[in-house]
């Protein structure tokens, strides 16, 4: 009997040879990649069963990749593995179809239930994470009209990459300037969307479609 093929996408080289040398024992690992482009090329060409894969990627980040993988390729299941777990990228993650989601922090025990659950037509969510969806979500007040008109294309550029996940340092590198100025200009969207963190930031981003390009 064939083993499942898994594509793994994760832009951190040692996660990448740690998952790698996991996957193999057990799986055929088709492949491995580092941004969110390559997954879309290579999960064409190689049609695995399962796409492990991180949200914070370059290029195009995980959820935007997810996204048009499920559009693209509707029968291939979709996993993440995310260090982050903020209750907005796990349901954002749900919506464009993913079939589970699970932390880099748990064990190889819990991943491997994990795929196995996602390859058998299942869901799968981190028990940590799936008590926090449970909950009520507290929603912040809307922003008054006009204020997404308001944010300027640097604003929406930081925004788009806080709803990816990455950090104020990361973003800095990315757009070429100084991590005080990313929480600048963070600092000044909460004060001009009525948000009171960077949790309610990427989720902001995400209902609105920012994290999209």
């Amino acid at each position: 009997m064939s083993k499942p093929r898994i594509l793994l996408a994760d832009d951190h080289m040692l996660i990448l040879d740690g998952l790698r040398h996991l996957l193999e024992r057990h799986y055929d690992l088709v492949g491995t990649v580092q941004d969110g482009h390559s997954v879309l090329n290579t999960a064409r060409r190689l049609q695995p069963d399962l796409v492990l894969m991180d949200v914070a990627m370059p290029v195009l980040n995980g959820l935007q990749a997810g996204q048009r993988l499920r559009e693209q390729l509707p029968n291939v299941k979709l996993l993440y593995v995310s260090m982050y777990g903020d209750t907005p990228y796990v349901e954002e993650a749900l919506r464009i179809g993913a079939s589970g989601y699970v932390l880099k922090r748990s064990g190889w025990e819990e991943l491997s239930r994990a795929i196995e659950t996602v390859l058998a037509g299942k869901q799968y969510v981190s028990p940590e994470l799936s008590a926090a969806l449970q909950q009520p979500a507290i929603q912040p007040p809307p922003p008054p009209d006009g204020s997404m008109r308001s944010l300027t294309e640097r604003q929406r550029q930081i925004l788009r990459l806080v709803a990816a996940g990455y950090t104020a340092k990361e973003i800095g590198r990315m757009l070429h300037i100084t991590s005080k100025t990313v929480e600048f200009h963070k600092g000044r969207m909460m004060r001009q969307l009525q948000l009171q963190s960077t949790v309610e930031l990427a989720r902001y981003a995400l209902t609105h479609g920012l994290s999209h390009p």
